[in-house]
């Protein structure tokens, strides 16, 4: 094909002295590729578009042109007249400083979109989409096993990627009014170990969304009528329910939710399936009959998904410096955006929001940040829709198994859908954590990480453990920590929590309208027992949001400690000048905490309570201030 001899014309003097100055790092990431292509060859891992051998370098100042409707992979693909169909080409391509991909129309792919590129700050590698819709099938897509936080009940399953940037630096991805429309369960866009990516006005979409609906028109004492979005298809055999999509189908178990038009409030259920009987009343409606209703209600529509966590919509891993801005997000499959362990992310007018005719946009958390460092920023979003949290920032706890030394011991991660990825590196700074305290009780360095296997690590330590460190205490990963700001967003339509967060840095969560989660608006957990999410927080403030009846409490800090100490867990917390409509009777809840600061904040009570006390529940706190907040009591 002649795309793979594009970089064999003669250059000019300017191209040459240019491709002698990347020779030896071109050389360099060659012979690393090839040696990471022959390892995953080893373990029976796919390779196709991840092995630089197959790769050519581009010698930059390049503009490559894909049309999927008049291209020709037979082509050149250096002009529009000789574009390429398909991205078979660009992915055989290292792209260098100042290559251009133009995709010059939409059209269908059934293969992954795999950059491979080092451009500069001066000189990026850009990639452009027209606008249009772009279908990505996953049936030639590249798959790959994947680890990721939350989300491990496939955890060697081979997961298909439509946009890929593996080892990848400076490269730029635009895409105002495109959409990428995924026919299949896939991820949507796949960072890895790349560093100064930058994704501007993309949209995304699935074709079939993987969680579906219906709205009740009719109930009766008998049976529901009720009526199904075209989008989502299903057959009834039996009087069994199967929902069915590209590539996939799972019938309803009792997991629900249900959405109330009238109050934009969105809240779980549970519905069993014994007893419920499913019969087609035309294309897209059903009768369901039923002994005693579970449930159903007239003009609320309910979403159903098949429970089992197996993808995510965005995953970013190992990677810096990664911008989302102004991505439109319309459905993405699995646990969100997921970023973990990396640093330096900036979400800036994300919006999250299902389409017309749906009322779901996430199949479960939005944002999701895992073992993250440097700075997360999250600004001027719109997120929405979520089967689960909006954003949720945490490291992992992993558990002392076995102390081999003074300086070595072993660790596994705890709970099922959290484990595989890399939690330590040496020269990592850790805390030594009682799990029933919740306590850190030494702060230690690793010298070494041995990786046994997809659960457990041997760490070395650079300085001897106290004596009184027992198999069972926990171990916190502090290097893999973040500061964090969340400002200027909207969160609304959430089941659970709008905001969790646990990181020992500084954090800023201000001016910010949460609208009836059906729980805290803010929680601040801190556990070593259930999901193993640390940790203490030291210097948090809440400021200048407005909540308006959310669940209560509207504030919690709630660490899972067994014992009570007489140090704190959570220290630093400040809420001042806030903005509340209470739903219930509880603005603010804390337990084992100091350096509490409440101020400013007015508060539009429930029935007569008048004082402030009365909205706020506090447990073994220490160091407490209260003053200046103003509460206005609303008749019942």
């Amino acid at each position: 094909m002649l795309c793979l001899h594009v970089l064999a014309s003669t250059p000019y003097i300017s191209d040459l002295i240019y491709t002698m100055r990347y020779f030896t790092i071109k050389c360099l990431l060659l012979l690393t590729s090839l040696l990471v292509c022959n390892l995953l060859k080893a373990q029976n891992k796919p390779v196709e578009y991840l092995a630089s051998s197959a790769r050519h370098v581009s010698r930059g100042n390049r503009t490559y042109y894909i049309d999927p409707v008049k291209g020709n992979d037979n082509n050149t693909g250096l002009t529009d007249a000789k574009a390429w169909k398909t991205f078979i080409c660009i992915n055989r391509l290292i792209l260098s400083p100042g290559d251009v991909v133009k995709v010059l129309s939409p059209g269908g792919f059934h293969e992954t979109l795999a950059i491979m590129a080092f451009g500069t700050k001066n000189r990026p590698v850009k990639i452009w989409f027209a606008p249009g819709q772009y279908n990505f099938f996953p049936d030639g897509a590249y798959r790959t096993q994947l680890q990721i936080s939350n989300t491990n009940d496939v955890p060697y399953g081979l997961k298909a990627i439509a946009l890929m940037l593996d080892s990848s630096r400076f490269v730029d991805i635009d895409g105002v009014g495109a959409t990428v429309n995924l026919r299949g369960k896939m991820i949507e866009t796949y960072v890895n170990n790349s560093h100064h990516i930058k994704l501007s006005g993309l949209s995304f979409d699935y074709q079939r969304p993987t969680v579906s609906e219906f709205s009740v028109v009719t109930i009766t004492s008998k049976y529901a009528d009720v009526a199904v979005n075209a989008e989502y298809k299903f057959s009834i055999k039996e009087g069994k329910l199967t929902w069915l999509g590209e590539g996939w189908s799972y019938q309803p178990g009792s997991y629900w939710q249900v959405y109330d038009h009238a109050t934009n409030e969105l809240s779980r259920m549970d519905i069993p399936q014994e007893g419920l009987r499913y019969e087609a009343a035309g294309e897209h409606n059903l009768r369901i009959f039923f002994k005693n209703n579970p449930g159903f209600k007239k003009g609320l529509t309910y979403q159903n998904r098949d429970v089992t966590r197996d993808c995510a919509g965005f995953f970013i891993q190992k990677s810096s410096n990664i911008s989302l801005n102004h991505i439109r997000i319309y459905f993405m499959h699995g646990m969100g955006v997921v970023s973990q362990f990396s640093k330096d992310l900036n979400f800036n007018h994300v919006v999250v929001k299902a389409k017309d005719g749906r009322t779901c946009a996430a199949w479960a958390d939005i944002l999701h940040f895992s073992g993250c460092s440097g700075k997360i920023e999250v600004a001027g979003s719109y997120l929405s829709a979520a089967n689960d949290d909006a954003i949720n920032v945490h490291g992992t706890f992993l558990k002392i198994t076995e102390k081999i030394s003074s300086t070595q011991v072993k660790v596994r991660f705890m709970h099922d859908q959290t484990y595989g990825f890399d939690a330590f590196a040496a020269d990592d700074s850790i805390g030594l954590v009682h799990p029933a305290s919740l306590l850190t009780y030494q702060s230690n360095k690793v010298s070494k990480v041995e990786k046994l296997n997809n659960r457990e690590f041997l760490l070395n330590f650079s300085n001897p453990m106290p004596d009184d460190m027992q198999t069972g205490d926990v171990v916190e990963n502090i290097t893999a920590t973040p500061q964090v700001w969340i400002h200027h967003n909207t969160i609304e339509k959430i089941p659970t929590r709008g905001i969790l967060v646990t990181t020992p840095r500084k954090v800023i969560i201000e001016n910010n309208i949460i609208n009836r989660t059906h729980n805290s608006a803010i929680m601040i957990n801190d556990d070593a027992s259930s999901w193993y999410e640390s940790g203490a927080v030291k210097d948090v403030t809440i400021a200048n949001n407005t909540f308006y009846e959310c669940g209560g409490p509207v504030i919690a800090l709630s660490p899972e400690n067994k014992v009570k100490s007489t140090a704190p867990v959570h220290s630093g917390i400040k809420i001042i000048d806030n903005k509340i409509t209470l739903k219930d009777t509880q603005f603010f809840e804390a337990s084992s905490t100091a350096g509490i600061k409440v101020t400013g904040n007015r508060i539009a009570g429930t029935g007569s309570i008048k004082n402030i006390d009365q909205l706020i529940s506090l447990k073994d706190c220490q160091d407490i201030r209260i003053y200046n907040n103003q509460v206005t009591a609303q008749k019942e």
